[in-house]
């Protein structure tokens, strides 16, 4: 298991690696446009390169991509070059919003669709009908119009819940909770659409097979059968859609953010994509890859524990 986990960890290093370095490259194209967004439009050709070689811009690109990479491993991701804010702290008090939204979201998706998905595989009937329902509106409305209903409903006509901005939970957590109630709602519905199907059809794969009807007719009850076998080998599929989920629900944050005017990951990525700030642009790409490498990490650990045969590939 160990052997396995390091494999995992380096292959995890390497694609940061190759996802930073890509970025670069791209952003190293739009160089020249930056630093006279910094300087504006009307300064002259000796202030360009001197702000230029000021920002280290004229180096050679791999060399400016190895310094900031062996800066960010020591945790120093620079300054925006706009604000002069160091990308460290932004990031991670943007990210504190984000995760806030994203994980409630993964949460209730991962409970939700689970449930529903072994109860539809297992009892059938409405329940089965029922399941299928949601999965199929949820795939058939996008987040963005379920958001603008639920502001429209919730906040607007109802005031049950705030339209726009974000509360720290230790600042106060109900207002906290309140803040983040229609995103998380906007993000779950096509999570749930997505995790139920998966669990729903390898349910009934599982409970179809010789080792089930073998169970059964041993006296073992309905519920462990379920539970202790189906779930478990049903469990690696449904696992490996949650993390995609993840994935899709950090996209989602970006759009949902700037609805909700929340001081989060998506907005800030955004904002800063617009001005080229290098820095934060590399910062965010950094962390959204090791965010996503430690949740598969984390995905490719249990499936291994969970089905050993998994380890070997």
């Amino acid at each position: 298991m160990i052997t396995y986990a390091l494999r995992r960890v380096a292959a995890g290093l390497v694609l940061v690696v190759l996802v930073t370095m890509i970025t670069y490259l791209l952003l190293s194209v739009s160089f020249d446009s930056i630093v006279r967004g910094i300087i504006g439009p009307h300064a002259d050709q000796s202030t360009f390169e001197a702000r230029k070689t000021a920002l280290g811009m004229d180096r050679p690109v791999f060399v400016q991509y190895f310094d900031w990479l062996g800066h960010s491993v020591r945790g120093e991701f620079g300054v925006s070059l706009f604000s002069g804010e160091r990308v460290t702290s932004a990031l991670g008090t943007r990210l504190t919003v984000t995760l806030s939204i994203v994980l409630v979201a993964l949460l209730i998706t991962a409970i939700v669709s689970i449930t529903l998905g072994v109860l539809a595989a297992s009892q059938g009937g409405a329940i089965d009908r029922a399941a299928q329902g949601i999965s199929l509106a949820g795939h058939l409305v996008p987040n963005m119009l379920i958001a603008i209903v639920l502001v429209y409903v919730l906040a607007i006509r109802l005031h049950w819940l705030p339209a726009t901005g974000y509360t720290t939970f230790a600042e106060n957590p109900a207002r906290w909770a309140a803040a983040i109630t229609i995103p998380v709602i906007a993000l779950v519905v096509g999570g749930i659409a997505n995790l139920t199907s998966q669990v729903r059809g390898a349910m009934v794969d599982e409970l179809r097979k010789d080792y089930i009807r073998t169970l059964r007719t041993r006296g073992i009850s309905t519920r462990s059968i379920v539970l202790r076998h189906a779930l478990r080998n049903a469990a690696g599929p449904a696992l490996t859609v949650l993390s995609l989920e993840f994935i899709t629900m950090l996209g989602g944050a970006l759009i949902i953010e700037n609805i909700f005017a929340l001081p989060g990951f998506g907005s800030y990525a955004f904002n800063a994509s617009l001005q080229g700030d290098v820095p934060i642009i590399m910062g965010i790409t950094a962390f959204a890859v090791m965010l996503v490498v430690g949740l598969n990490l984390a995905v490719d650990l249990v499936n291994g524990w969970l089905n050993p045969k998994a380890r070997l590939h």
